[in-house]
């Protein structure tokens, strides 16, 4: 299967790669490389850098890559951004996502899929989310998602030879997140404790998260590719249904941090955490309920929390310390 995905020099779609290519699959890479980095791909894959706004450049790729199927993963991912310009949001992750969508339906792709936000679309919930919850989408990010999901189920019941899944992702962490930015706390809180740098936790810490690591993520977009679908449009939640505090998911890498500094005889002491205030668009709390694509895919995650916040600050020392 050659498959197109927009977005795939990114964190998660530079793991999508992986996992195509493991399982046999062509992947084929669109990315703007506004945050991209070919560093997250082998060098023999073919990449078109265009923007999927790009409406006349994007049309060229698809019919030169033939692709059979679609991962939709180029997105403008920052809440706070959203909220500071919803125009510019929604310009990547509603018309950018209709370029795409539209130009998937006149090459006759069989089937999209389109990388969802858990946490943006079902707001703040203290207990897992189910799929069939209404949206509660609490930033211009989260109406964005919810549009483009709408969007997406619009097209499989226009055009009858397209199926469609929107994967709702809780938060993804993992090896060859950016540092940089607001996205990937656990990326930027690693990177700055195993150089013995102070971190700014938002608030009072007890917000609660669910955490999953990229590769079950890959692997869920891998299923959701080749397996047959009960309906023609399906949306799965990703994610494990067990909360992590910021509070704890920090005392957890500070002890992970603190280990690889040791091992390199860095062993100054991390300081403490200190706090700010909330950002603006942050939940309290959310976490989803994966039992859906279980049943349907056969999907659950592999790595536990602890398991894959070692793995990630073993990676990121490995990168600083070398």
């Amino acid at each position: 299967m050659r498959v197109l995905i927009t977005g795939g020099a990114g964190f998660i779609g530079g793991h999508l790669v992986d996992a195509l290519l493991e399982a046999g699959h062509t992947p084929l890479v669109v990315d703007n490389f506004s945050s991209g980095d070919t560093d997250n791909l082998p060098s023999h894959v073919e990449v078109f850098d265009v923007d999927i706004r790009n409406r006349q450049e994007l049309a060229q790729v698809f019919r030169d890559s033939h692709p059979d199927a679609i991962s939709h993963h180029a997105a403008q991912l920052s809440v706070s951004r959203s909220v500071r310009e919803p125009a510019y949001d929604a310009e990547v992750n509603i018309l950018g996502w209709l370029n795409v969508l539209e130009l998937a339906a006149q090459q006759g792709i069989q089937r999209v899929l389109f990388a969802s936000s858990g946490g943006t679309y079902y707001g703040n919930i203290h207990t897992p989310a189910t799929e069939d919850l209404p949206p509660k989408p609490a930033s211009p990010y989260g109406f964005t998602k919810l549009t483009g999901e709408y969007y997406l189920e619009f097209f499989t019941r226009q055009y009858p030879g397209l199926t469609g899944v929107s994967l709702r992702y809780s938060n993804v962490y993992g090896p060859r997140q950016s540092s940089e930015g607001e996205a990937g706390v656990i990326a930027i809180f690693a990177s700055r404790m195993l150089q013995a740098q102070k971190i700014t936790i938002n608030g009072d810490g007890s917000a609660l998260r669910d955490f999953v690591y990229v590769t079950d993520v890959a692997r869920a977009n891998l299923l959701a590719l080749e397996q047959p679908l009960p309906h023609r449009y399906r949306a799965f939640n990703i994610g494990t249904g067990q909360g992590t505090t910021i509070n704890e998911l920090a005392a957890s890498l500070q002890a992970y941090a603190q280990e690889e500094r040791n091992r390199r005889q860095k062993k100054s002491a991390i300081p403490e955490p200190e706090h700010g205030p909330p950002r603006a668009g942050d939940l309290e709390a959310n976490l989803i309920d994966a039992t859906r694509i279980h049943q349907e895919l056969d999907w659950s995650p592999e790595i536990d929390i602890q398991t894959g916040l070692k793995q990630t600050t073993e990676w990121f020392a490995e990168r600083i310390f070398s």
